[in-house]
């Protein structure tokens, strides 16, 4: 990482700090079906999308402030990360939303040219409810395997109290709580199950084997599980655990340093990888479908994901591909301070152009690049 990018990313992210206003905090409605519908009231939609509900208070705020700047609407209904991977392949919205990038064999059976394009960096947060610890915990790749798989049955364990002296930890019993398989939060923490440990944990039919292990559907759920639950350890999107209160670890890096999930850290894993990766050649291949998890960089956290728009190019009409541009220069220019107030970490800027040059180009919308407004992302 050069000195100036460093200079570049240090402001941006220094503005994210990771408290949710309370009447726009997250609302997850994977646990009841429920959809929610961010547009300003019309007969008519410019641009209509399904998708994850983590984005969903950042989209609806975005979408309402650019109607009422610039007349365009964008309507987006908060269903879930499977949902909106279902809305792009099939082509029933104009774009999905989704914290998981779609699997190679969707892409495949789909036989579509589908663009990732991410708006935001998220992070999965450790969390756990371990009466009288008071600090927060550390844990290593191979202490999260155990406690989750079950081979670690007691918060007092050898293994646990070795990676945390002078924690007094007690005589009790681990309870793992999972999320659905459908929640891009699933999808992003099976991935880093797969990165440390290929084995993963023990299912059956598709299902956890892990004794006394539970599975809630939605952030909310999980949170509320683990207020309730002395014992548990669970993951959730670390805006959940922030707006619940509850303890988040300190996860041991790939660089081998113990790390939390705060704005900074977060940004570092999204712009270490892209740098590793440059030059990207091919959007539709690869481009920025790209996994953060366990990036490099002794600073990177290593549950780390981007929050895309997925767009197949072919299936929208020149307007509305001058449309999905001109927003989303938009959103990267004039978006990064709302991004920050509401809890989530805005796009290093690097990483910001990138995005605009290589997806005005796969929208074959080069001439749009000036459509969001003036001047460049900062």
């Amino acid at each position: 990482m050069s000195q100036a990018l460093g200079h570049r990313l240090a402001p941006r992210v220094a503005l994210a700090s990771l408290l949710l206003l309370a009447a726009c905090g997250p609302r997850d409605r994977s646990a009841d079906g429920a959809g929610d519908s961010a547009s300003v009231a019309s007969a008519s939609v410019d641009l209509n999308g399904v998708g994850a509900t983590l984005p969903y208070p950042l989209y609806a705020r975005w979408f309402n402030d650019y109607a009422a700047e610039r007349g365009v609407r964008i309507n987006y209904r908060s269903e879930g990360s499977k949902q909106g991977i279902a809305a792009a392949v099939t082509g029933n919205a104009d774009f999905g939303a989704t914290d998981s990038s779609v699997p190679d064999s969707v892409l495949k059976a789909a036989n579509i040219r589908l663009l990732h394009i991410p708006m935001a960096v998220g992070a999965v947060a450790i969390t756990y409810h371990v009466p009288g610890v008071v600090r927060p915990l550390r844990l290593t790749p191979e202490l999260i395997v155990g406690l989750f798989s079950g081979r670690i049955r007691k918060w007092n364990a050898p293994q646990v109290r070795s990676v945390n002296p002078g924690v007094e930890l007690p005589d009790l019993a681990v309870r793992a709580i999972f999320r659905s398989d459908g929640s891009g939060t699933a999808g992003v923490f099976n991935q880093y199950l797969t990165a440390i440990a290929p084995s993963g944990i023990p299912r059956r039919n598709g299902v956890p084997n892990v004794q006394d292990a539970v599975v809630r559907d939605g952030n909310e759920a999980v949170a509320s599980e683990v207020k309730a639950t002395p014992g548990s350890i669970a993951y959730l999107e670390v805006v959940y655990a922030r707006q619940n209160r509850l303890p988040v670890a300190h996860v041991q890096n790939a660089s081998g340093r113990f790390v939390s999930p705060m704005p900074f850290e977060i940004a570092m894993a999204a712009a270490n990888t892209l740098e590793d990766r440059a030059p990207l050649d091919d959007e539709y291949a690869d481009g920025f479908r790209i996994s953060l998890v366990n990036a490099r960089g002794e600073q990177a956290y290593p549950l780390a994901s981007y929050t895309w728009l997925l767009v197949a190019p072919d299936r929208l009409s020149a307007d509305k591909r001058s449309a999905l541009s001109a927003f989303l220069h938009w959103a990267y220019e004039q978006g990064s301070s709302t991004a920050s107030a509401l809890g989530y970490v805005p796009l290093p800027s690097t990483v910001a152009t990138q995005v605009l040059t290589r997806v005005d180009r796969a929208l074959g919308c080069d001439p749009c690049a000036s459509g969001g407004g003036p001047g460049t992302v900062p």
